[in-house]
């Protein structure tokens, strides 16, 4: 088994491409080591000292590290962890708790055409993008005229983020829907 990385636009986290399927639909976000207890392939990356986050894509393996560590001490054993758990044949997500298919939060209300554009307008053009850069950002509310996103993976905490959503998602949604006026991020 051959995994190939890749960095991201943030300089803590890495993206671990092994060659096949992680995930068939959705992603899942384990930001602590305490979130990872249905997740066997989750659990053995936290074991790494220094890992602060784990994500999963389709086809990828998100990781963070503390800023204590540099990436040449734990790379090494963060592969091996991955390609031992490919080789063991057990799930990525256990029991039945798969990961999120659509990731975006529920919305009721006056303003749930607008919304719908906004999951739309997220899944097309923002989501695609960000999963090759290691992340994801999922659609969280709309309020009087302000989109809540969340942010998992290589985008949590990443220094970029915040131009990202600024320059990027806010001024493309704002083209597209003129009721939406601010985008701002939210923590889970």
């Amino acid at each position: 088994m051959f995994i190939q990385t890749e960095s991201t636009p943030n300089p803590a986290t890495l993206k671990f491409l092994p060659g096949q399927t992680v995930l068939e639909a959705g992603t899942a976000d384990f930001p602590s080591a305490d979130t990872a207890e249905k997740s066997p392939l989750a659990t053995r990356v936290f074991a790494i000292d220094g890992v602060t986050a784990v994500f999963f894509g389709n086809d990828f393996v998100t990781v963070t590290k503390s800023d204590a560590v540099e990436w040449e001490h734990v790379k090494p054993a963060i592969l091996g962890a991955i390609m031992e758990h490919f080789q063991s044949g057990q799930p990525v997500i256990s029991d039945g708790s798969g990961p999120t298919a659509g990731g975006h939060a529920d919305h009721d209300g006056e303003d749930s055409d607008i919304v719908n554009q906004i999951k739309e307008l997220l899944d097309t053009r923002v989501r695609p993008a960000v999963a090759q850069d290691g992340g994801d950002i999922t659609f969280h509310g709309f309020d009087r005229g302000v989109v809540y996103l969340h942010m998992q993976g290589a985008c949590a905490g990443c220094p970029s983020s915040t131009l990202t959503l600024k320059m990027g998602i806010e001024n493309l949604l704002r083209h597209y829907i003129p009721e939406v006026l601010e985008v701002r991020p939210v923590a889970v």
